[in-house]
């Protein structure tokens, strides 16, 4: 597929989506986009972009929405590392795309792209950036938001099988830049750590990358990509002690030097969930997310510059980005 088709964008109104249907707007696609009545429309502020309203999980509205579009970029999603009841994460995440997926069948759909994630795949030694060649099981996924999306990945993968889908799989690291109105979890670690709230670390390391190459890396994957393979759309592995301090020099404050293990925290994070579910408020600090940081979430992504030829920038300017936005839409005190 090439720029003038039509295509429809799932969750347009967040933070990847809404690079993604920028970048197709760019790129000369006419796009169309669903998002959910209750969804924040402040990213969809001066896009040229025809918007439809359903849900991911209702299948008539999605059909609805694909009718005359010849592709399909699926990036909706439920990014969240905790929730009162877990099992939410996965019933949204994997039957939001079990009904993009029959809709697909049922519109006709050329092509389409299923935004995965890193967390379904393996991650190897400390020093070892993981490929696509190792996907998880889903009993093997720490958290809701990890087992979601492992599942979700698989169910692809068998519809493609055998139902036909034409599906290509990508799976974006962790990206970083403007727009991140929620914010993410990565976004939150920017500003809290940009605010001088983070006066301590965890030894862990993660792919931190562009928000706008990853939208760049799902338009390549649905013009080159081939069905049912999955693409890393990665950037650049880092100690979270260098990206914190990074963080701190780019706002003027100083970067945490205090190294913490991770046990003693996690009755603290117990704690804090605790509070979270009377409060209903998403804690900063997760017993899944402690569990997680013991592995280093170090990818590579040679594949899709290979194949698709996907060219990630350095991670600088999209880390200045961020701040700059968060500063302009207030986040940073």
């Amino acid at each position: 597929m090439a720029g003038q088709e039509s295509i429809l964008v799932t969750g347009a109104a967040g933070f990847i989506g809404s690079a993604v249907a920028r970048a197709a707007v760019a790129r000369g696609y006419r796009v169309r986009v669903l998002v959910r009545a209750t969804s924040a429309r402040a990213n969809l502020a001066g896009l040229d972009a025809e918007v439809f309203e359903g849900d991911m999980r209702d299948q008539a509205a999605v059909e609805r929405a694909l009718a005359g579009m010849r592709g399909l970029l699926h990036v909706a999603a439920d990014y969240r590392l905790w929730a009162r009841d877990p099992d939410e994460i996965v019933r949204n995440n994997l039957d939001g795309t079990a009904a993009v997926m029959r809709a697909a069948l049922a519109a006709g759909v050329e092509r389409v792209v299923y935004t995965s994630s890193v967390a379904t795949l393996r991650v190897g030694p400390a020093t070892v950036a993981a490929g696509e060649d190792e996907p998880l099981a889903p009993g093997e996924g720490i958290g809701a938001y990890k087992r979601s999306k492992i599942l979700a990945e698989r169910l692809v993968e068998r519809m493609v099988l055998e139902d036909h889908v034409p599906a290509v799989i990508v799976n974006p690291s962790t990206p970083i830049g403007p727009r991140d109105l929620r914010p993410t979890p990565t976004g939150r670690i920017i500003v809290e750590a940009a605010s001088g709230r983070m006066p301590a670390y965890v030894q862990t390391g993660l792919n931190v990358v562009d928000v706008d190459d990853v939208a760049e890396g799902h338009l390549l994957a649905l013009e080159k990509g081939r069905v049912g393979e999955r693409y890393i759309l990665g950037g650049e592995n880092l100690m979270l002690r260098d990206l914190l301090g990074e963080i701190a020099a780019l706002a003027g404050g100083r970067a945490p030097r205090l190294r913490l293990p991770v046990a003693p925290l996690i009755p603290l994070a117990h704690a804090l969930e605790a509070m979270a579910r009377r409060t209903g408020r998403e804690p900063f600090l997760t017993v899944d997310g402690l569990h997680m940081s013991r592995n280093r979430m170090f990818f590579r992504s040679d594949k899709a510059m290979r194949e698709l030829g996907y060219r990630p920038h350095p991670h600088g300017g999209a880390l200045q980005a961020a701040l700059d936005w968060f500063g302009r839409a207030g986040y940073l005190r």
